[in-house]
């Protein structure tokens, strides 16, 4: 009884701990009131190779003192246009202006600013900018969100203008130009919100003196600053294309040095441009307006490095690494769609020759040199993704030529990587290759992920913070690299244990991988977990072998459902400032805001659909799949015969990488990034397999031992075949009659192991359903004894689905 249960125990006590783990959340140090006034400063452009202690000494000294970061400046328009980054900064939401713009430009025309009293000002396109705003565009911002928090506000230029305008237009208190003593101008309100130009010149002699003139005007801001006041530095947008990162400073008390950083990004350093408002409000301990914000409150992390210069080099590297990988991401996935499907059709005619008839009449093999090189490429190929992303561990953005750096450094990866799974033991196994790339791909992505995803943030396979969607945990690519590859490794491990531990194996192993993609330490995407849980509960339910069942259907979807519901229900618990994407998502429905989200997701998901190159990459391995090796001479239904917990590692990774995708707004990219992994092993298992789909064995009825899939003499060990004949797993008969896939049985055990054979072996055997190679005779020295080949025989002992090809 303890036997049969030790597995299910097993299961229940992963699912608990990944359950236990999604809920853990890190502190984030909740910001409280630390100020009396705010005083917000805004330099169009600023980046931080701008600031240096000879141009910007003022700002040089502030960032000594306070606490800096590099700042994502994402609007609801690309590029960020100043008045969109002005207009984004007073609504704590994804802003865009409306009016005619030139294609991927700003608009022509300035902000109208009408100023009829001499105490406020009005802006009369302000009403329609807000009806633009929530009725066309996904997000549903309100510009003027910041202004309508507080009682009064101060403007200083026509940019601080539009960031202080309230939803209807009235401006409480403007200035067109800094004075030269603005105290009393500060002081009269609690927030105040200063325009000290724009840094937009390609000519670096000109930008040097544009910074010059924006920092003597911050010299005058700091000089006039209110008591215990909280200043705010940010180069609010962009002024050219591509996208940059931005400079940010933090000034006051409680802001004493560190990297800045929000809940928002969850990654030291970095800070959004939608977090300032709400960061101002949680300074001056204003109610926050949660429905209109989509930022949260910055915080203070303590490692930066004491020196300046030593610590702007970090946020002014990373602009540089963003704007290298937004050049080099869109070759680099459209050369690997090309080479992938290119590979996939010289896969083709080996696939339909692989098969070695019985008879005169059949074709010659292929060349095993040829065999030999397509199999290489294929590891290739699907070593091709983690290769790029452990590239980015060699600063090659910093050279001239960066794209050919990275096209070199991953190509030598790529070769490291190939000859390191050609010379690993077991290679010549029929699952030797899958084993160990999934392995590799699954320890990449995975230190990468426990390390603080270092990786993956700016790089090429990964996501970037200019793009402001994910700064730290898990990307779309990642993410199905990591499902495709920690899947795999859990077919593979199971595979080689008794069919009664499989399920346990593959839950332990997809449970410790739930626990990595959801964990707020970790992966941080709930979405994923949820995907993959679903995946994981899919490859459980079918991995013994035999269908998806209603029952082991109706299994898999509870076991998923109650990894979600748990995860929700603790999610929804935490406070708003803390709650994940599925927390949020479902606070939104309960107030009835949750139409935005599902309108930007699925907004989200067609462009990503028509825009990606991994949509080919997904469509073209599911084409190779189904019009190739799910043929009857494709070999993949012979593989899924005699491996069925390749077969759950392969349906699980379909599973979760397409609830992923969609899910998470990143349409078959998901599905994308696990294909160009799992097809090239699934074509490269399917040659092996039909390799040695003629192989002649003497039937026995023992259990293969160990990994030659040899039996000790004089008798079989325990899991035998029945001796009375009966059938094997999933229906297998003795008798020789057909097994999933067309395979025809020679008999073999019921719940043994499939021993993963070389494929040198010139004459192997393989049982049914479950997998298990029949027994070889064995003379006294323990050598194997066979049958010579002999066209056209047909004997009780033909296995015509080999346990390794």
């Amino acid at each position: 009884m303890l036997r049969r249960l030790t597995p299910v125990l097993l299961t229940l006590m992963v699912v608990a701990l990944g359950i236990t783990a999604l809920a853990a959340r890190p502190d984030d140090g909740a910001p409280r009131r630390s100020a009396d006034f705010v005083v917000l400063v805004g330099a169009a452009g600023l980046r931080w190779d701008d600031v240096d202690p000879q141009d910007t000494p003022t700002l040089w000294k502030m960032a000594e003192h306070g606490a800096i970061g590099s700042l994502s400046v994402r609007s609801a328009h690309r590029p960020t246009c100043p008045v969109d980054g002005w207009l984004t900064l007073g609504a704590g939401n994804f802003a865009a202006w409306n009016g005619n713009r030139p294609a991927g430009g700003c608009p022509a025309s300035g902000v109208t600013v009408e100023e009829p009293d001499g105490i406020g000002a009005n802006l009369p396109d302000q009403p329609g900018v807000v009806a633009y705003n929530q009725d066309k565009l996904a997000w549903g911002a309100t510009p003027g969100a910041l202004a309508e928090s507080v009682r009064c506000s101060v403007a200083v230029g026509p940019g601080a203008a539009v960031a202080a305008a309230r939803p209807f237009g009235r401006v409480d208190r403007y200035e067109s130009a800094l004075p030269a003593d603005p105290a009393e101008l500060l002081g009269s309100c609690v927030l105040s919100i200063v325009d000290v130009g724009t840094v937009d010149d390609d000519d670096p002699v000109v930008r040097a003196a544009q910074a010059r003139q924006a920092d003597e005007r911050l010299a005058r801001v700091l000089a006039a600053r209110p008591p215990r006041s909280l200043v705010l530095v940010a180069g609010v947008s962009d002024t050219e294309t591509p996208a940059r990162l931005h400079v940010a400073v933090a000034d006051g008390p409680g802001w004493d040095g560190g990297w800045l950083t929000s809940p928002s990004t969850g990654r030291s350093g970095y800070l959004q441009l939608v977090d300032l408002a709400p960061t101002a409000l949680a300074a001056l301990g204003r109610p926050m307006p949660e429905r209109l914000f989509l930022g949260r409150p910055a915080v203070t992390v303590d490692d930066r490095p004491d020196d300046l210069r030593a610590a702007i080099t970090a946020p002014a590297d990373a602009d540089r690494e963003a704007a290298a990988q937004r050049r080099v991401a869109g070759w680099f996935f459209t050369l690997l769609a090309a080479a992938q499907m290119a590979l996939a059709v010289a896969v083709l005619p080996l696939l339909r020759r692989a098969r070695r008839l019985a008879g005169p009449h059949s074709p010659a093999p292929v060349s095993r040199r040829v065999v030999s090189v397509v199999e290489l490429l294929l590891v290739a190929a699907a070593l091709a993704v983690p290769a790029a992303l452990l590239a980015d561990a060699v600063p090659w953005w910093r050279g001239h030529h960066a794209g050919w750096w990275f096209a070199s450094v991953t190509a030598l990866l790529i070769v490291g990587g190939t000859a390191a799974v050609r010379f690993t033991p077991g290679h010549d196994r029929t699952l030797g290759p899958l084993g160990a790339v999934a392995g590799l791909a699954t320890l990449v992505v995975g230190v990468d992920v426990l390390t603080g995803s270092r990786l993956q943030l700016n790089g090429v396979v990964g996501y970037s913070a200019l793009e402001g969607g994910r700064y730290a945990g898990l990307g779309t690519v990642g993410l199905g690299v990591f499902i495709a590859g920690s899947l795999l490794c859990g077919g593979w491990l199971a595979q080689r244990v008794r069919r009664g531990w499989r399920p346990a194996v593959l839950v332990t192993v997809g449970g410790a991988a739930v626990v990595i993609v959801g964990s707020p330490y970790l992966g941080a995407d709930s979405i994923g977990a949820i995907a993959l849980t679903a995946g994981v509960s899919v490859a459980a339910a079918i991995c013994t072998g035999g269908w998806l069942t209603v029952s082991r259907l109706a299994w898999a979807t509870m076991a998923g459902l109650a990894v979600t519901i748990g995860f929700a229900l603790v999610d929804l618990g935490r406070p708003a400032t803390e709650r994940g994407s599925l927390g949020r998502f479902l606070a939104a429905l309960g107030d009835g805001t949750g139409g935005l989200t599902v309108h930007r997701s699925s907004a989200s998901n067609f462009q990503t659909l028509v825009n990606s190159p991994l949509t080919v990459l997904a469509l073209a391995g599911a084409a190779l799949v189904w019009f190739a090796l799910l043929q009857p001479w494709g070999g993949l239904l012979r593989l899924f015969g005699i491996y069925p917990a390749v077969r759950a590692a392969m349906a699980g990774t379909g599973v979760a990488a397409g609830l992923g995708g969609v899910l998470g707004g990143s349409a078959l990219d998901v599905a994308g990034a696990a294909a160009a992994l799992v097809v090239p092993m699934a074509a490269l298992a399917a040659l092996r397999v039909l390799d040695h789909s003629t192989d002649r064995t003497v039937p026995d009825g023992g259990r293969g031992g160990g990994e030659g899939g040899t039996v000790p003499p004089g008798g079989s060990g325990p899991g035998d075949a029945d001796p009375s004949g009966g059938p094997g797993p999933r229906g297998a008969h003795p008798s020789g009659g057909p097994g999933p896939g067309g395979a025809q049985t020679s008999g073999g055990p019921a719940g043994g192991v499939v021993p993963d054979v070389p494929r040198s072996a010139p004459t192997e055997g393989s049982a049914p359903g479950d997998g298990a190679a029949p027994g070889r005779q064995t003379g006294p020295a323990g050598g194997v004894a066979t049958r010579p080949r002999i066209p056209g025989q047909v004997t009780a002992g033909s296995a015509g689905a080999p346990a390794a090809g």
